[in-house]
Formats: structure tokens, sequence, C-alpha cells
């Protein structure tokens, strides 16, 4: 997920912005253009399922717009895109720079499908050369939808807000049952072992959580790891299909 610079300048509004802070006067004409508005959050819904509906099995990759080529979790996103286009797995991501990039180079060097689901920002975000199916989205609300229905997988590389907005909306999905067989898994165990140390020594140990819960994520360094935990949930979800079938 792209973030802008401190200091840097703004260069447009953006239309989540205009939804959420309105002034009392434009609250009070929207009251006019609000069905507008609806009808064009939906158009976002209605192109995002239609440009995506033949993906399957895909697994999105997250991480920080400001990972530069050299950095090892670049060339480590590359690796575990790659390993997972390879078993067939579509790759998709928020289309952006750094990570996303080297996750969506991976699936093209896989020979996979590379998506980028991009979003209108205040500052400048580019598609990466990378990306072979691009949607451009207004909201995010919309854009989080789609990163979830098509997925099977999030893999989170080392990130930001975005990022961990992602992470814990997957695990709340997770947690409350709305998705089943969906490993998450946290990439880099030095990056995050304090984010985990947190959650279970401070939210599972004062029960805001339960201890099971730490069980929804899985940390690792090794990005065969990663494609090994993702090849047993599409075998369990198959399994399950198939004993659902009639």
């Amino acid at each position: 997920m792209a973030q802008r610079s401190s200091g840097s300048p703004r260069i447009s509004v953006t239309e989540d912005e205009r939804l959420l802070t309105a002034t009392p006067s434009e609250r009070r004409a929207f009251t006019r253009t609000d069905p507008w508005r609806v009808l064009r959050i939906l158009g976002e819904f209605v192109e995002g399922f239609d440009t995506l509906s033949d993906v399957q099995n895909a697994v999105t990759i997250f991480g920080s717009a400001r990972t530069p080529a050299d950095d090892l979790y670049y060339d480590k996103a590359v690796e575990t895109a790659r390993l997972l286009a390879r078993e067939g797995f579509p790759i998709i991501t928020g289309g952006g720079p750094g990570v996303m990039e080297a996750a969506n180079r991976g699936a093209q060097e896989g020979n996979g499908l590379s998506i980028g689901c991009n979003i209108e920002l205040p500052f400048e975000q580019g598609t990466n050369a990378y990306v072979e199916r691009a949607i451009h989205f207004r909201y995010f609300f919309v854009r989080k939808t789609m990163f979830v229905k098509y997925s099977t997988a999030f893999v989170v590389f080392p990130g930001g807000f975005g990022t961990m907005d992602e992470l814990f909306e997957a695990l709340t999905l997770i947690q409350t049952g709305k998705v089943k067989h969906f490993p998450v898994v946290l990439f880099g165990a030095d990056y995050w072992s304090g984010l985990v140390e947190w959650l279970r020594e401070r939210v599972a140990g004062e029960g805001k959580i339960n201890t099971a819960d730490l069980e929804l994520f899985h940390v690792t360094d090794d990005p065969m790891d990663a494609v090994r935990r993702i090849l047993k949930a599409r075998e369990r979800r198959s399994q399950v299909l198939t004993a659902l079938a009639p």
C-alpha cells in the first residue's frame, strides 16, 4: 500500500475523502448527489467483479510501496510470487511500487497471471510495469472486497498502515468465520516479532482475543514454507468442495 512522504504536497482530493469529510452544507447538498455516488460505487463493484470473474485461487501479496529493489524483502517477494505462480496461483497486488512491484514481477517470471488493483490517492501512484491485468479504484472498501473475494491466501511482507489494515481485516474475517481455509502468512520474522509478541502477551494475555486466534497467521522467512502452507490450504478447500458437491 503506497504512502505519502511526510511534508509532500497534496495533488488532488480523492473520492474517499469527499465521501468522508463533507462539510454540513455539503452534506445537505449530498441528499441530491448521494444516489449518484452510490451508482459510482456500484459501478466499481461491477467492474471489479467483471474483470476478475475468471480468477480462481489467487494469492494477494501485500507490503510496503517504499521497499527498494535492492532490499532483501523485494527479492523474497519476487521469489515467493514466482513459486506461487508456478503452482498455478494468480498473483494480486495493490499494483504500485515496492513489494507490490516485486510480487507482480515474480508472477510474470513464474508464467502466472499478474493482477494489480490500484487505488486513487491524493498523490501519484502509477501502476507498475509488471501488472498484466489492472483495475483502478476510487474507494478503498471496494478494492479491499476484491482482494478477499478473489484470493484464497494473503502473504504479508513488511509494510505500514495500509499493509496492517489488510492484515487485520483478513484476520477478523477468519476469526469470525466469514472465510475458511484462508492462510495468512507474515513474511519477515524479525519485522513482525514485536507485533506478534504484543498480540500474545498483551492482547491474548488480557483476554481480548483467544490464544487460539494466534494460530490464524503463520510467520516465516522462507518462500517455500509460505508456498507449502498455501498449497495445503488449497488442497483442503478442494476436498471440502468435493464433499459438498451433489
